[in-house]
């Protein structure tokens, strides 16, 4: 800890910068803040467990209009931040360490960090967000007090990291990257990271903030193979090579349709809360999209779809009503009931999306 703050207040040093060393310690048993203390640095308290917190708890304590973050483990070299200091006087509002175009040196990341998590959850990062990082979770990485402010960052554990990038993003803030080096950390203890739980909750929260990919493209894949095996199984059976496809396929099609357009109309919900909340940056074309999205007009396809799979419904009531309401041939009947069914569920849904999304504008408007 002593040599992390030393490290840090010579960077300060070498940039002819006036500034602090904040050490957020949240619950640390091994007289690290006292050592920090007698460094020359200013330790903060944090009741709350988390490495979210404690990094959120030290930004906010800081009172300078630039802030350096970073693990206290010596595994970053704090005396070397002049190309941090370059990219946030050029105008950037978070600048990255990027440690893929510095050098890890041995020891210091784990294979399946350097070769799996951090280059597939960094990919997924610039896919849905459109981010520049290719090293998402890099700890050492510098902002201005008014992007973190901005931000409303909220996440406590490890996500901390994913979740500052990603909304620097939504945000429209200036976002780069410069190499670093990572040395092997200088802890006594085992570190707190754990990969595969700590790369759930990246990757959870990268979907979470994106209903494009989480929703809106999967629901959109599953109503076109739904609607394909319909309307290719609606005439009758269907063979391919020995297998045979009939109503029972017909039925997993009618499910892959609902399915697919509750992830499309979940899609729609989740991206308007986002945006009366906040979280996303509204677009012009995505304004005028949703500005021809109305009530009566949901309430008009809704009341259609419903109406057809009634007469579809009542045609096959008809059917039945014909033959005495005596037993009839599934293979038949089934081929009219299973798209009535699948019309009334599709209609009902669009009118109950269509109230629900009228209200979350008429809380925005308010």
């Amino acid at each position: 800890m002593g040599d992390c703050v030393d490290e840090a207040l010579a960077g300060l040093g070498r940039l002819g910068i006036e500034g602090e060393v904040v050490v957020a310690d949240n619950g640390s048993g091994d007289g690290s803040a006292r050592i920090a203390q007698a460094h020359g640095a200013r330790v903060i308290q944090v009741a709350e467990r988390g490495y979210g917190r404690a990094l959120r708890a030290g930004i906010e304590a800081a009172g300078a209009e630039f802030v350096v973050m970073a693990d206290a483990d010596r595994s970053y070299e704090l005396d070397r931040l002049e190309a941090f200091w370059e990219r946030l006087q050029e105008g950037d509002e978070l600048v990255l360490g990027n440690r893929f175009r510095g050098q890890i040196l041995p020891g210091a990341m784990p294979w399946i960090n350097r070769h799996l998590g951090n280059p597939l959850l960094s990919y997924l990062g610039r896919l849905f967000y459109r981010t520049p990082a290719r090293d998402l979770h890099c700890g050492l990485r510098a902002l201005s007090k008014s992007a973190f402010e901005r931000m409303a960052l909220s996440t406590s554990g490890m996500e901390f990291a994913s979740e500052m990038v990603v909304r620097a993003s939504l945000l429209g803030l200036r976002v780069s990257e410069v190499p670093v080096n990572l040395r092997p950390a200088g802890r006594q203890r085992p570190p707190h990271l754990r990969p595969w739980r700590d790369g759930w909750r990246h990757l959870r929260f990268l979907l979470l903030f994106s209903p494009r990919w989480l929703f809106l493209y999967p629901g959109l894949v599953l109503m076109l193979l739904g609607f394909g095996l319909g309307l290719w199984l609606l005439p009758g059976p269907e063979r391919l090579g020995r297998v045979r496809f009939d109503v029972h396929s017909l039925l997993v099609a009618s499910t892959l349709v609902i399915l697919g357009y509750q992830a499309v109309t979940f899609a729609l919900l989740v991206k308007l809360f986002a945006l009366r909340e906040g979280w996303h940056r509204p677009s012009p074309r995505l304004q005028r999209w949703l500005g021809r999205i109305r009530l009566e007009r949901g309430l008009a396809l809704g009341g259609l779809l419903t109406a057809v799979g009634l007469a579809v419904l009542l045609g096959s009531f008809l059917v039945w009503q014909a033959r005495g309401f005596g037993n009839l041939n599934p293979d038949q009947t089934m081929r009219l009931v299973i798209p009535a069914s699948t019309l009334l569920t599709l209609g009902m849904e669009t009118i109950f999306a269509s109230f629900f999304v009228s209200l979350l504008a008429l809380e925005s408007a308010a």
